[in-house]
């Protein structure tokens, strides 16, 4: 029996999204999207399974997948020309559009598609860059239709972004977040706007660390031990929104306002919200509320388990403090 998943796009994306699944025990279609001789697929499948191979025999290395497992997972994929798209598409219940950023070449791969999926079969694209409401009029079930943007290498980081258009059917959303949870994904929800999550934060994060390079503030190795070290261990054991609780929005609000002085650029400044929040009393943890609702959180349980949090990430990282007898 043909899989019931399939990705169409046989590229970086495609492959790691196959592997997700059947890493997970889901067998699962890799389909080439693009027309070519059986010279050139056959070269492009053996670069498929290679990489595949590859990234598998880096998880055997490090002790996570057994080399007899390894086989077992290289089985469950199957990767098939473009020629042999209807017959398999003609069953699949779930498809991942996984070409290139073009707008052109995802019409067409959508289109392409809609001509053998059944009518209750779930698209999603995987779009880093396009909306959820710029693809939806390309399928023949917009109902059926959302973006999951995975972060790559997509079979190890677990997050997946899932953007629905206002027409996607919310049971759609639904299943399509269980479906990836139980391969082991957590799923995050956001609106049709630009950057999605990760990539506006990351972006932001970015161009401001090529900006301190150029302005002299420190070095290439110096911010990215910064990151690595303080940015990212804080951000892993507390995400972004519920640091601000923590710390309380009137301290971001102060120390926007000083940055946004000291170095001349409104851009630092904190978003009217803050400000708004403060004037309503609502400062995070210390108040009881603030972007999260604290009241009647047990605050000493709860910064034990920030600490416990911190301290699995510190072993990690091979950086506990050192501690005298």
């Amino acid at each position: 029996m043909p899989p019931a998943i399939a990705t169409l796009g046989a590229g970086r994306m495609g492959r790691g999204i196959a592997l997700a699944f059947a890493c997970a025990g889901q067998t699962v279609a890799l389909v080439d999207a693009k027309d070519r001789s059986q010279a050139s697929f056959e070269k492009l499948r053996g670069e498929a399974i290679g990489e595949i191979g590859e990234q598998l025999g880096a998880l055997v290395d490090l002790g996570l997948l057994a080399e007899a497992a390894r086989h077992r997972v290289v089985a469950r994929i199957e990767v098939l020309p473009r020629e042999a798209a209807s017959a398999c598409l003609a069953q699949v219940e779930l498809l991942f559009e996984a070409v290139p950023e073009i707008m052109e070449a995802k019409a067409q791969a959508l289109a392409f598609a809609c001509r053998w999926l059944p009518h209750e079969a779930v698209v999603a694209s995987t779009s880093s860059t396009f909306l959820s409401t710029a693809l939806a009029g390309m399928v023949t079930e917009p109902q059926r239709f959302l973006n999951a943007h995975w972060l790559n290498p997509a079979h190890l980081i677990p997050l997946v972004e899932l953007s629905p258009h206002p027409g996607t059917a919310p049971a759609v959303t639904r299943s399509l977040q269980q479906t990836l949870e139980r391969i082991g994904k957590v799923t995050v929800l956001c609106g049709p706007f630009p950057g999605y999550i990760v990539p506006r934060l990351q972006v932001v994060l970015m161009n401001e660390a090529a900006r301190m390079i150029e302005a002299g503030v420190a070095t290439a190795e110096d911010i990215d031990r910064a990151t690595r070290y303080g940015l990212g261990l804080r951000y892993a054991a507390m995400g972004v929104v519920e640091f601000i609780d923590v710390g309380g929005n009137d301290i971001l609000y102060y120390a926007s306002r000083y940055l946004s002085e000291a170095l001349g650029d409104p851009r630092y400044a904190s978003p009217d919200i803050i400000e708004r929040y403060m004037s309503e009393g609502r400062n995070g943890l210390r108040d009881g509320e603030g972007f999260y609702d604290w009241s009647g959180k047990d605050v000493g349980a709860y910064r034990r388990q920030i600490t416990a949090r911190i301290v699995d990430l510190l072993r990690f990282a091979n950086k506990l403090p050192v501690f005298a007898d």
